[in-house]
Protein backbone atom coordinates (compact mmCIF):
# COMPACT_ATOMS: atom_id res chain seq x y z
CA UNK A 1 0.00 0.00 0.00
CA UNK A 2 1.28 3.46 -0.91
CA UNK A 3 0.05 7.03 -0.51
CA UNK A 4 -1.28 8.75 -3.61
CA UNK A 5 -3.34 11.72 -4.73
CA UNK A 6 -6.58 10.48 -6.26
CA UNK A 7 -9.22 12.35 -8.24
CA UNK A 8 -12.67 10.78 -7.85
CA UNK A 9 -14.48 13.58 -9.66
CA UNK A 10 -13.14 16.50 -11.65
CA UNK A 11 -13.21 20.06 -10.35
CA UNK A 12 -11.08 22.51 -8.42
CA UNK A 13 -8.00 21.80 -6.36
CA UNK A 14 -10.21 20.60 -3.52
CA UNK A 15 -10.94 17.33 -5.41
CA UNK A 16 -7.33 16.15 -4.90
CA UNK A 17 -7.44 13.49 -2.17
CA UNK A 18 -4.41 12.10 -0.30
CA UNK A 19 -5.31 8.43 0.21
CA UNK A 20 -3.97 4.93 0.60
CA UNK A 21 -3.54 3.24 -2.76
CA UNK A 22 -2.55 -0.30 -3.74
CA UNK A 23 0.37 -0.57 -6.14
CA UNK A 24 0.67 -4.24 -7.06
CA UNK A 25 3.57 -5.84 -8.93
CA UNK A 26 4.91 -4.79 -12.32
CA UNK A 27 3.54 -6.57 -15.36
CA UNK A 28 5.32 -7.20 -18.66
CA UNK A 29 7.14 -4.09 -19.83
CA UNK A 30 6.65 -2.32 -16.51
CA UNK A 31 8.83 -1.30 -13.59
CA UNK A 32 7.99 -0.47 -9.98
CA UNK A 33 9.34 2.86 -8.71
CA UNK A 34 9.99 4.35 -5.32
CA UNK A 35 9.53 7.98 -6.21
CA UNK A 36 11.84 10.66 -4.89
CA UNK A 37 10.53 13.79 -6.67
CA UNK A 38 7.42 14.65 -8.69
CA UNK A 39 7.09 17.48 -11.20
CA UNK A 40 4.05 19.79 -11.21
CA UNK A 41 2.73 20.87 -14.62
CA UNK A 42 -0.26 22.71 -16.04
CA UNK A 43 -1.46 19.52 -17.73
CA UNK A 44 -2.07 18.16 -14.22
CA UNK A 45 -4.55 20.97 -13.58
CA UNK A 46 -6.25 20.43 -16.95
CA UNK A 47 -6.81 16.75 -16.17
CA UNK A 48 -7.97 17.51 -12.63
CA UNK A 49 -10.49 20.12 -13.85
CA UNK A 50 -11.84 17.97 -16.67
CA UNK A 51 -10.53 20.19 -19.47
CA UNK A 52 -8.50 17.18 -20.62
CA UNK A 53 -10.85 14.25 -19.92
CA UNK A 54 -9.50 11.31 -17.91
CA UNK A 55 -11.65 8.48 -16.65
CA UNK A 56 -12.16 8.78 -12.90
CA UNK A 57 -10.98 7.76 -10.43
CA UNK A 58 -7.33 8.32 -11.33
CA UNK A 59 -4.04 9.07 -9.65
CA UNK A 60 -3.05 12.54 -10.83
CA UNK A 61 0.31 13.75 -12.11
CA UNK A 62 2.41 13.08 -15.21
CA UNK A 63 6.09 13.43 -14.30
CA UNK A 64 8.39 11.97 -11.69
CA UNK A 65 11.80 10.63 -10.77
CA UNK A 66 12.77 7.75 -8.57
CA UNK A 67 14.54 4.44 -8.10
CA UNK A 68 13.51 1.17 -9.75
CA UNK A 69 12.53 -1.39 -7.10
CA UNK A 70 11.17 -4.24 -9.24
CA UNK A 71 11.16 -5.30 -12.90
CA UNK A 72 8.36 -6.83 -14.93
CA UNK A 73 8.84 -9.51 -17.54
CA UNK A 74 10.75 -8.46 -20.62
CA UNK A 75 12.53 -5.49 -19.02
CA UNK A 76 16.17 -5.86 -19.98
CA UNK A 77 17.69 -2.38 -20.31
CA UNK A 78 17.25 -1.29 -16.67
CA UNK A 79 18.09 -2.98 -13.37
CA UNK A 80 16.88 -2.65 -9.81
CA UNK A 81 18.45 0.40 -8.20
CA UNK A 82 18.65 2.49 -11.39
CA UNK A 83 17.63 6.14 -11.14
CA UNK A 84 15.08 7.08 -13.79
CA UNK A 85 12.76 9.92 -14.74
CA UNK A 86 9.65 9.94 -16.90
CA UNK A 87 6.96 12.24 -18.24
CA UNK A 88 3.63 11.68 -19.93
CA UNK A 89 2.52 8.76 -17.72
CA UNK A 90 -0.46 9.70 -15.58
CA UNK A 91 -0.26 8.43 -12.01
CA UNK A 92 2.80 10.35 -10.81
CA UNK A 93 1.34 11.77 -7.58
CA UNK A 94 2.29 8.78 -5.44
CA UNK A 95 5.08 7.61 -3.18
CA UNK A 96 5.35 4.41 -5.24
CA UNK A 97 3.95 3.44 -8.63
CA UNK A 98 4.10 1.14 -11.63
CA UNK A 99 5.03 2.61 -14.99
CA UNK A 100 5.83 1.57 -18.55
CA UNK A 101 9.54 1.07 -19.03
CA UNK A 102 9.58 2.35 -22.61
CA UNK A 103 8.90 5.89 -21.30
CA UNK A 104 11.68 5.77 -18.71
CA UNK A 105 14.81 7.88 -19.16
CA UNK A 106 18.00 7.15 -17.20
CA UNK A 107 19.11 10.08 -15.04
CA UNK A 108 22.74 11.07 -15.65
CA UNK A 109 25.04 11.14 -12.63
CA UNK A 110 25.39 14.91 -13.07
CA UNK A 111 21.65 15.52 -12.53
CA UNK A 112 19.91 15.16 -9.14
CA UNK A 113 16.41 13.70 -8.83
CA UNK A 114 14.63 16.97 -8.06
CA UNK A 115 16.17 18.64 -11.08
CA UNK A 116 15.28 15.70 -13.31
CA UNK A 117 11.66 15.70 -12.12
CA UNK A 118 11.47 19.46 -12.52
CA UNK A 119 12.69 19.63 -16.09
CA UNK A 120 11.84 16.55 -18.13
CA UNK A 121 8.29 17.43 -19.23
CA UNK A 122 8.97 21.16 -19.43
CA UNK A 123 12.38 20.68 -21.02
CA UNK A 124 11.11 18.22 -23.61
CA UNK A 125 8.31 20.66 -24.40
CA UNK A 126 10.94 23.33 -24.98
CA UNK A 127 12.93 20.83 -27.05
CA UNK A 128 10.23 19.96 -29.57
CA UNK A 129 9.03 23.56 -29.82
CA UNK A 130 12.51 25.00 -30.43
CA UNK A 131 13.98 22.16 -32.48
CA UNK A 132 11.02 20.71 -34.37
CA UNK A 133 7.82 22.79 -34.33
CA UNK A 134 9.86 25.79 -35.52
CA UNK A 135 13.57 24.93 -35.65
CA UNK A 136 15.03 28.15 -34.27
CA UNK A 137 17.99 29.43 -36.29
CA UNK A 138 20.74 31.80 -35.28
CA UNK A 139 19.68 35.38 -35.93
CA UNK A 140 15.94 34.77 -35.68
CA UNK A 141 13.75 36.65 -33.22
CA UNK A 142 11.22 34.81 -31.05
CA UNK A 143 8.54 35.82 -28.56
CA UNK A 144 7.95 33.54 -25.57
CA UNK A 145 4.95 34.18 -23.32
CA UNK A 146 5.18 33.43 -19.58
CA UNK A 147 8.95 33.57 -19.81
CA UNK A 148 9.35 33.32 -16.02
CA UNK A 149 7.42 30.05 -15.79
CA UNK A 150 8.93 26.60 -15.59
CA UNK A 151 8.93 25.95 -19.34
CA UNK A 152 9.70 29.57 -20.14
CA UNK A 153 12.88 29.75 -18.08
CA UNK A 154 14.22 26.60 -19.73
CA UNK A 155 13.18 27.57 -23.26
CA UNK A 156 14.42 31.15 -23.26
CA UNK A 157 17.88 30.11 -22.07
CA UNK A 158 17.99 27.38 -24.69
CA UNK A 159 16.81 29.71 -27.46
CA UNK A 160 19.46 32.24 -26.49
CA UNK A 161 22.11 29.49 -26.66
CA UNK A 162 20.89 28.71 -30.19
CA UNK A 163 21.63 32.30 -31.22
CA UNK A 164 18.12 33.75 -31.24
CA UNK A 165 17.07 37.18 -30.07
CA UNK A 166 14.58 36.38 -27.31
CA UNK A 167 11.65 38.56 -26.32
CA UNK A 168 9.73 37.37 -23.27
CA UNK A 169 6.56 38.39 -21.50
CA UNK A 170 5.69 38.08 -17.83
CA UNK A 171 3.02 39.39 -15.48
CA UNK A 172 4.95 41.32 -12.82
CA UNK A 173 8.14 43.30 -12.35
CA UNK A 174 9.68 40.48 -10.29
CA UNK A 175 8.92 37.99 -13.05
CA UNK A 176 10.27 40.24 -15.80
CA UNK A 177 13.51 40.59 -13.84
CA UNK A 178 13.75 36.81 -13.48
CA UNK A 179 13.15 36.29 -17.20
CA UNK A 180 15.74 38.93 -18.06
CA UNK A 181 18.28 37.07 -15.94
CA UNK A 182 17.57 33.81 -17.80
CA UNK A 183 18.12 34.47 -21.46
CA UNK A 184 15.66 37.15 -22.55
CA UNK A 185 17.08 40.10 -24.44
CA UNK A 186 13.87 42.04 -23.87
CA UNK A 187 11.05 41.40 -21.38
CA UNK A 188 7.56 42.92 -21.50
CA UNK A 189 5.16 43.12 -18.56
CA UNK A 190 1.92 42.27 -20.34
CA UNK A 191 -0.14 43.61 -17.44
CA UNK A 192 1.24 47.13 -17.83
CA UNK A 193 2.30 47.29 -21.50
CA UNK A 194 0.73 46.54 -24.88
CA UNK A 195 3.02 43.64 -25.75
CA UNK A 196 2.13 43.65 -29.46
CA UNK A 197 3.00 47.33 -29.83
CA UNK A 198 6.20 46.83 -27.83
CA UNK A 199 7.24 43.85 -30.00
CA UNK A 200 6.78 45.94 -33.13
CA UNK A 201 8.91 48.66 -31.54
CA UNK A 202 11.68 46.23 -30.58
CA UNK A 203 11.73 44.67 -34.07
CA UNK A 204 11.53 48.01 -35.93
CA UNK A 205 8.08 47.10 -37.22
CA UNK A 206 9.04 43.73 -38.73
CA UNK A 207 7.58 41.39 -36.13
CA UNK A 208 9.00 38.15 -34.79
CA UNK A 209 9.57 34.91 -36.67
CA UNK A 210 7.68 32.75 -34.16
CA UNK A 211 5.54 33.20 -31.06
CA UNK A 212 5.45 30.42 -28.45
CA UNK A 213 2.27 30.84 -26.42
CA UNK A 214 1.39 28.68 -23.43
CA UNK A 215 -0.95 31.29 -21.95
CA UNK A 216 -3.80 30.85 -24.41
CA UNK A 217 -6.99 32.86 -24.55
CA UNK A 218 -5.79 36.22 -23.22
CA UNK A 219 -2.69 36.47 -25.42
CA UNK A 220 -3.69 34.69 -28.64
CA UNK A 221 -5.13 37.56 -30.69
CA UNK A 222 -2.34 40.01 -29.96
CA UNK A 223 0.23 37.28 -30.52
CA UNK A 224 -0.87 37.21 -34.16
CA UNK A 225 -0.12 40.93 -34.32
CA UNK A 226 3.48 40.24 -33.23
CA UNK A 227 4.34 38.02 -36.21
CA UNK A 228 6.09 38.88 -39.43
CA UNK A 229 4.37 37.78 -42.64
CA UNK A 230 4.32 33.96 -42.85
CA UNK A 231 5.41 33.67 -39.23
CA UNK A 232 4.21 30.91 -36.92
CA UNK A 233 2.19 31.00 -33.71
CA UNK A 234 2.77 27.81 -31.70
CA UNK A 235 -0.07 27.66 -29.15
CA UNK A 236 0.88 24.96 -26.66
CA UNK A 237 -1.07 25.73 -23.48
CA UNK A 238 -4.28 27.11 -21.99
CA UNK A 239 -3.24 28.79 -18.73
CA UNK A 240 -5.77 31.61 -19.26
CA UNK A 241 -8.39 29.58 -21.11
CA UNK A 242 -8.89 27.65 -24.35
CA UNK A 243 -8.32 29.44 -27.66
CA UNK A 244 -10.94 29.46 -30.40
CA UNK A 245 -10.45 30.79 -33.93
CA UNK A 246 -13.93 31.38 -35.38
CA UNK A 247 -12.67 33.18 -38.50
CA UNK A 248 -9.61 31.58 -40.07
CA UNK A 249 -9.30 34.38 -42.63
CA UNK A 250 -7.76 36.47 -39.85
CA UNK A 251 -4.54 34.59 -40.64
CA UNK A 252 -4.61 35.90 -44.20
CA UNK A 253 -5.37 39.47 -43.16
CA UNK A 254 -2.49 39.51 -40.69
CA UNK A 255 0.17 38.20 -43.07
CA UNK A 256 -0.55 34.66 -44.32
CA UNK A 257 0.30 33.40 -40.87
CA UNK A 258 0.62 29.83 -39.61
CA UNK A 259 -0.87 28.51 -36.36
CA UNK A 260 -0.21 25.11 -34.80
CA UNK A 261 -1.26 23.35 -31.59
CA UNK A 262 1.59 20.89 -30.93
CA UNK A 263 1.64 18.24 -28.21
CA UNK A 264 4.37 15.98 -26.89
CA UNK A 265 2.42 12.87 -27.83
CA UNK A 266 3.06 13.61 -31.50
CA UNK A 267 6.68 14.71 -31.14
CA UNK A 268 7.93 12.26 -28.50
CA UNK A 269 5.79 9.21 -29.17
CA UNK A 270 8.69 6.99 -30.23
CA UNK A 271 11.30 5.99 -27.66
CA UNK A 272 14.13 7.15 -29.92
CA UNK A 273 12.55 10.62 -30.08
CA UNK A 274 12.16 10.70 -26.30
CA UNK A 275 15.77 9.71 -25.68
CA UNK A 276 17.14 12.18 -28.22
CA UNK A 277 15.24 15.04 -26.65
CA UNK A 278 16.38 14.01 -23.17
CA UNK A 279 19.98 13.70 -24.36
CA UNK A 280 19.97 17.25 -25.72
CA UNK A 281 18.16 18.60 -22.65
CA UNK A 282 20.48 17.00 -20.09
CA UNK A 283 23.46 18.01 -22.20
CA UNK A 284 22.36 21.66 -22.21
CA UNK A 285 21.95 21.55 -18.43
CA UNK A 286 25.33 19.87 -17.92
CA UNK A 287 27.22 22.46 -19.93
CA UNK A 288 25.43 25.38 -18.25
CA UNK A 289 23.38 26.56 -21.21
CA UNK A 290 20.26 25.94 -19.09
CA UNK A 291 20.31 26.79 -15.39
CA UNK A 292 17.41 25.07 -13.66
CA UNK A 293 15.22 27.00 -11.23
CA UNK A 294 13.33 24.82 -8.73
CA UNK A 295 11.78 27.75 -6.89
CA UNK A 296 9.00 25.97 -5.00
CA UNK A 297 8.63 22.60 -3.26
CA UNK A 298 5.51 21.21 -1.58
CA UNK A 299 4.91 17.98 0.34
CA UNK A 300 2.83 15.63 -1.80
CA UNK A 301 0.03 15.82 0.78
CA UNK A 302 -0.20 19.59 0.13
CA UNK A 303 -0.60 19.27 -3.64
CA UNK A 304 -3.89 21.22 -3.60
CA UNK A 305 -1.97 24.28 -2.39
CA UNK A 306 0.56 23.72 -5.18
CA UNK A 307 -2.21 23.58 -7.80
CA UNK A 308 -3.75 26.80 -6.48
CA UNK A 309 -0.39 28.58 -6.56
CA UNK A 310 0.29 27.42 -10.12
CA UNK A 311 -3.15 28.35 -11.45
CA UNK A 312 -3.06 31.80 -9.82
CA UNK A 313 0.38 32.41 -11.35
CA UNK A 314 2.06 32.80 -8.00
CA UNK A 315 4.93 30.50 -9.01
CA UNK A 316 8.09 31.05 -11.00
CA UNK A 317 10.38 28.43 -12.42
CA UNK A 318 9.61 24.80 -11.61
CA UNK A 319 7.52 23.35 -8.79
CA UNK A 320 8.41 19.97 -7.28
CA UNK A 321 6.33 17.76 -5.00
CA UNK A 322 8.19 15.73 -2.38
CA UNK A 323 6.68 12.27 -1.73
Amino acid sequence: MTKAILVHQTGGAEVLRFEDHAVGTPGPGQVALRQTAIGLNFIDTYQRSGLYPVQTPFVAGNEGAGVITALGAGVDYFKIGDRVVYQGQIGAYATERLAAVDRMVPIPDSIDDQTAAAILLKGLTAYYLLFQTWPVAKGETILWHAAAGGTGLIATQWAKALGATVIGTAGSDDKTALAKAHGCDHVINYNTEDFAARVREITDGRGVDVVYDGVGKTTFDKSLDCLRPRGLLASFGNASGVVSVPDITVLARKGSLYVTRPTGAHYLGQRAELLEGARLLFGAVARGAIKVQVNHTFPLADVADAHRALESRQTTGSVVLIP
